[in-house]
């Protein structure tokens, strides 16, 4: 469950009570019965390669300032994966993708505002210019024999290096 508590009910503001429900404890509302399942985050990342070589992004933001990573995001409500990937990317690196295919599935939240579930995409450019943005400070492809130091576990395993 999440570190913070649910103290009031979002649909009617009533004050919330821990209760043993469908095989766990869970904040319940104590007027309308609204229960609160957490849902696990997800994220979406792309694996761009050129010339052999890997495209990467240098974070900005903690957690991991100034180590790498690949492109990626949370996937928003409603919002299919793989254009959530193709979004990332977008915004991150400039360059305008297409996703080919699923990669793998990684699991297992890294820092407390991390995803729980990754979905790492296989993707093709087909236009942009390649410029860092949004929550990236460098943008670059790297050979796997000069890889930089890489921020996540996720990252290491979609690289195969885990």
């Amino acid at each position: 469950m999440s570190e913070r508590i649910i103290q009031y009910c979002p649909y009617c503001g009533a004050s919330t009570e821990t209760r043993f429900l469908y095989g766990a404890n869970r904040p319940a509302c104590t007027t309308c019965g609204w229960i609160y399942f957490e849902d696990p985050k997800v994220a979406a990342a792309v694996v761009v390669k050129q010339t052999g070589k890997v495209l990467l992004v240098r974070r900005n933001n903690e957690p991991f300032l100034g180590y790498w990573t690949l492109p990626a995001g949370f996937v928003d409500a409603h919002e299919h994966p793989e254009r959530a990937a193709e979004r990332e990317c977008l915004e991150e690196t400039g360059l305008v993708v297409r996703v080919t295919g699923l990669l793998s599935l990684v699991y297992g939240r890294e820092h407390s505002h991390g995803a729980d579930i990754l979905l790492v995409y296989g993707a093709e450019i087909t236009g942009g210019v390649l410029h860092p943005g949004d929550d990236a400070s460098e943008a670059a492809f790297f050979s796997p024999d000069t890889l930089p130091p890489l921020a996540f576990r996720s990252t290491r395993t979609a690289l195969g290096l885990e």
